[in-house]
C-alpha cells in the first residue's frame, strides 16, 4: 500500500501480494489527497479514468503510481500544466529521467528568477526600514518621487 509520510517529502509504499482494487476514499487516504483532487486530476486528464465495479470507481496500483508522480511534481512546484507536459509532452518512449531533466531545468531557472526578485524585495524593505523618517505617507510619497 502507499501512504503519505508527513515527515518526509515522499510516498511510502508497502506492497501486498495482490493489490486490491481500491475505492477513491482508500486511494485518497493512501496518497494523502482529498477525493475531490483525485476526481479533478481525472477530469483534466492527468489521471486516467478508471473502471467502475458495481457503480463505484476502483483504482489499481497504476493509479497509485501515477498519483505518486503527480504528488512529487506538485511538491517540487510544478503546475498542473507542467505535470500534463511531463506525462504527455514528450515523444512516446521518452524515458522518465529525460522528462524530469528537461522540466526540472526550466523550473530551476524559474526558481532562480524568483530568488533574485525576493532578494531585491529584501534590499528595498531594509532600505525603507533604515531610511524612512517621514511623519506621513504623503511625505513618504514626495520623497520617493524625488529619489526615483
Amino acid at each position: 500500500m502507499f501512504r503519505a509520510d508527513p515527515n518526509a517529502n515522499r510516498i511510502v509504499v508497502t506492497y501486498h501480494r495482490r493489490m486490491p482494487q481500491l475505492s477513491i476514499s482508500e486511494v485518497a487516504r493512501e496518497v494523502g489527497l482529498r477525493p475531490s483532487a483525485i476526481r479533478y486530476y481525472e477530469q483534466i486528464g492527468i489521471l486516467p479514468s478508471v473502471q467502475r465495479t458495481s457503480g463505484q470507481k476502483r483504482y489499481d496500483t497504476a493509479s497509485l503510481h501515477r498519483l505518486a508522480v503527480i504528488q512529487c511534481a506538485r511538491r517540487t512546484g510544478f503546475t498542473l500544466r507542467e505535470i500534463r507536459e511531463l506525462f504527455f509532452g514528450f515523444a512516446s518512449g521518452t524515458r522518465a529521467p529525460d522528462r524530469w531533466r528537461k522540466l526540472s531545468q526550466r523550473k530551476l531557472a524559474e526558481l532562480e528568477a524568483s530568488i533574485d526578485r525576493i532578494k531585491t524585495m529584501q534590499r528595498l524593505l531594509v532600505r525603507l526600514q533604515q531610511r524612512c523618517h517621514c511623519d506621513t505617507l504623503d511625505e513618504c510619497g514626495k520623497r520617493l518621487l524625488k529619489t526615483n
